[in-house]
């Protein structure tokens, strides 16, 4: 079976990250989408928040599994039995950062690979950071997230003291 996992922030998914997670699902078996869970950073949305909104996404993909973790990624792979980590490449300047960290991530571990994807054009410039910056300037967020997540992750954005 052929384990990939697609790890990240995801604070607040994006649909470069949905388009990722689509893409990633054809050409695997297994997908684990694993929220990184960094309790040096506090985020927009709760580690819980974001699995949930990954998980209402998900729902009618059977193979994708939505997970957390924190330490090494090569540790939490090497746990879940993954074969393959998917990272999403949107510039060259992204490339050169996910280039630097699968060579050590090959370092820490020969027999894990990287495998980078490239998000459809429009997605190009859709970043966690710029959603949470138009978002919480009341912009508009169609276009940048998943239609049914749209309004909550609006309404949390413009007040960061309610539930999303």
């Amino acid at each position: 079976m052929r384990t990939a996992i697609y790890p990240g922030s995801f604070d607040p998914v994006t649909l470069g990250h949905w388009d990722l997670i689509q893409r990633a699902d054809k050409l695997v078996d297994r997908l684990i989408v694993a929220v990184l869970h960094n309790p040096a950073k506090t985020g927009a949305f709760s580690v819980a928040e974001r699995m949930e909104f990954l998980r209402e996404l998900t729902k009618d993909s059977p193979n994708v599994e939505i997970t957390t973790f924190h330490g090494l990624l090569v540790d939490y792979a090497r746990q879940m039995d993954a074969h393959f980590i998917v990272r999403g490449v949107r510039a060259f300047s992204d490339f050169e950062y996910e280039f630097q960290m699968a060579l050590m991530n090959r370092k820490l571990s020969a027999d894990l690979e990287t495998v980078f994807l490239m998000p459809k054009e429009e997605y190009s410039v859709v970043s966690s950071r710029m959603v949470r910056e138009v978002g919480g300037m009341g912009g508009d967020l169609s276009g940048l997230v998943p239609e049914p997540l749209v309004e909550r992750i609006a309404a949390r954005l413009r007040d960061p003291g309610q539930s999303a």
